[in-house]
């Protein structure tokens, strides 16, 4: 087992949530609420990838912090009817890791109870630690606040730990606690997102089995 503990984004790093999930729901909201607001699927990768998601619902869409409320609200009652399907070979990933005795983590922008729902509907193997949009949001990410808990309640140093994340806050998280980063590549095939990551990633993953063969071989 290469590191102790893997610590994994979930929306497009396990689960394929954005094109089945949130970014029909995001049409289904703005179609309602900002009728004359835009946005393809492409699009809505990349301005959540940079500058993300609170940058892009306040700067682009026109949000007041009000209207964020509410389409949160709006979002989290969406998803209690859409679950979303992990991808192919990740669940051998996640147990092979805690097989081995390894820990398993999630650091992510959904809510706790959603990450565990999805955790269960796919039969994945329960998280060690889950940390979600509930934290205030100075916790969240790009914030390393829930490394710097993981590694203090594990006693773990920042080189024993793997973050695995498809977004540049993820990216941006890991560097501030000095934690090495594999961007997961399969969500997406848009080139200036996978240029980023290429460039300036420890570890990129274009597919599920190049990461297991990374962690385990």
């Amino acid at each position: 087992m290469r590191y102790p503990c893997l610590v994994v984004d979930h929306d497009d790093t396990v689960v394929n949530s954005t094109a089945t999930v949130h970014y029909p729901c995001f049409v289904q909201y703005t179609r309602e609420h900002f009728p004359d607001y835009r946005c393809t699927l492409e699009e809505y990768f990349v301005k959540n990838f940079d500058p993300g998601v609170v940058a892009f619902f306040r700067d682009d869409v026109g949000m007041s912090d009000a209207q964020m409320k509410h389409e949160q609200e709006y979002w989290n009652a969406f998803v209690q009817d859409h679950v979303p399907q992990a991808y192919p070979g990740i669940r051998e990933v996640l147990l092979e890791q805690k097989r081995r005795g390894g820990l398993l983590c999630v650091i992510s922008h959904s809510y706790r109870d959603n990450i565990l729902r999805d955790y269960r509907a796919n039969d994945l193997p329960e998280p060690d630690m889950v940390f979600g949009w509930e934290c205030p949001p100075e916790q969240r990410k790009p914030s390393p606040w829930a490394l710097e808990q993981i590694m203090a309640t594990y006693d773990l140093a920042p080189e024993q730990l793997l973050v695995l994340d498809d977004l540049k806050p993820g990216y941006d998280m890991a560097q501030a606690a000095g934690v090495p980063f594999a961007a997961a590549g399969w969500a997406n095939d848009i080139p200036q997102i996978e240029r980023f990551m290429r460039d300036n990633c420890d570890l990129y993953f274009k597919t599920v089995p190049e990461l297991m063969a990374h962690l385990f071989d």
